[in-house]
């Protein structure tokens, strides 16, 4: 999948969150009145004319202040710009151009990206005439949306991906399987590529992102061949965690989509955190294939239920989709390194398999039979008919009289008993319900 990240930047309380929330169709960025209320950034994926891309919400660029949160803020804003392919820069109707929008307007001028203008809480005539002013900002052509209502989003989106290359399809064809090595910086990706190519082909140290740009390398050994991708850190060091953080995720967006398998590394000391968390989500929302290695095994003190208490507390974490292996193991020792590509191989497989129509068929609709889908309104939900839909990634259709009745639990009900009956494990699946 081609990497397209849409950075979302402006001041505080303009409306960048509810905008986010409309473009993923979602509502993971918490929305207040309140300015500032967005410190932790939030990565999503938006599709908008065959397109798909990743979205990231910023937190809103002030200047001059002595609050060290809107400090750190305004320094992850300019890593976004940094990485971002196209900048949507948000700004707010009401209170026309200010200060700050000039001081973000110049540094979009310097960055040299491009930049797209929406003027945010344009929901009547009177305001699309107060907006024209904007184009004093100097970066070209405006849009007036409402990011509240929607209104003026489809023109909006339709410049944001007209400003992406095309491509001739979202997912890449590699001659070899692309595994990457993804997590939070300093987990052991380089010390695990090391063990694995037998040779110190990456520096490792102490210091959290030491690895500077993604790194391919093809390993063709014990039968297996693919390339694998340690991922980057960082490019700088960072004074602060949560700086070095948000740099891990923007950098590691770009790896988890040119990959075929991840594999996300977590450190057995610190456990599965929010961080690990947010990277396994973006694997599973780029529907590519996950195996969690839990690094640094050896330096734990373990009884006979540590592994059992761990992996049950991930799979937890990572819950609804827990349909994942986990291996402990240690880079230092090579305890399971070579298992872990194993397991990633049989990942990559089950990522391509197809199940044949008549066999779907056969074990599902004796599923349908034993637990059809509750009636909706006194209207009975008949499905005849189901099928592999001919995608990069495991997606099924089941024709139904009433699609649009299907409830969220029976689809994971479907999702299970696709997984129960053959073997998905470590991948995502989509069941889509058509009209018959």
């Amino acid at each position: 999948m081609s990497s397209r990240i849409l950075a979302i930047v402006g001041r505080p309380n303009v409306g960048k969150s509810t905008l986010f929330n409309r473009l993923t169709e979602t509502r993971e960025a918490i929305v207040d009145e309140v300015s500032g209320v967005t410190r932790d950034r939030n990565y999503g994926k938006a599709e908008w004319n065959g397109k798909i891309f990743s979205v990231i919400d910023t937190g809103g660029y002030v200047v001059n202040s002595d609050d060290v949160f809107e400090s750190e803020i305004n320094k992850q804003v300019h890593l976004a710009i940094e990485e971002a392919d196209v900048i949507l820069f948000v700004t707010d109707v009401e209170s026309g151009i200010t200060d700050l929008d000039d001081a973000i307007a110049a540094i979009l001028r310097r960055a040299r990206k491009k930049v797209v203008v929406a003027v945010n809480k344009v929901d009547n005539n009177m305001r699309i005439a107060d907006a024209q002013e904007f184009y004093g900002l100097g970066l070209g052509e405006i849009y007036t949306i409402s990011s509240m209502t929607g209104s003026g989003t489809g023109d909006l989106l339709d410049k944001v991906a007209e400003q992406f290359p095309d491509d001739a399809g979202n997912e890449e064809e590699h001659e070899l399987p692309y595994f990457s090595v993804v997590g939070r910086p300093n987990v052991g990706k380089s010390s695990f590529i090391n063990s694995l190519l037998g040779e110190d082909r990456y520096i490792v140290t102490d210091v959290a992102g030491t690895t500077r740009d993604s790194i391919h390398t093809r390993y063709n050994k014990f039968g297996h061949d693919f390339i694998i991708i340690d991922t980057a850190g960082l490019r700088k060091k960072g004074k602060v965690h949560e700086n070095i953080e948000f740099y891990s995720v923007l950098r590691s967006v770009r790896t988890i989509e040119s990959s075929d398998v991840c594999m996300l590394m977590v450190d057995a000391t610190r456990g599965m955190e929010a961080q690990d968390v947010s990277i396994f989500n973006l694997i599973v929302r780029n529907k590519k294939g996950v195996v969690i290695l839990v690094n640094k095994w050896d330096v734990i003190e373990k009884d006979q239920h540590s592994t059992k208490k761990m992996e049950a507390e991930i799979r937890e974490r990572i819950a609804p989709f827990n349909d994942v292996p986990v291996l402990f193991i240690s880079a230092l020792t090579k305890q399971r390194v070579h298992k872990s590509l194993d397991v990633a191989m049989q990942v990559f497989k089950n990522r391509q398999q197809r199940i044949k129509t008549s066999k779907l068929n056969d074990v599902l609709l004796e599923a349908i039979e034993k637990y059809p889908p509750p009636s909706v309104k006194g209207k009975y939900i008949k499905i005849k008919f189901v099928t592999q839909l001919p995608s990069p990634t495991p997606s099924f259709a089941l024709f139904a009289n009433l699609p649009q009745y299907v409830k969220e639990p029976y689809k994971r009900y479907i999702e299970n008993q696709i997984r129960e009956n053959f073997d998905f494990t470590g991948v995502p699946i989509q069941v889509y319900f058509r009209q018959k």
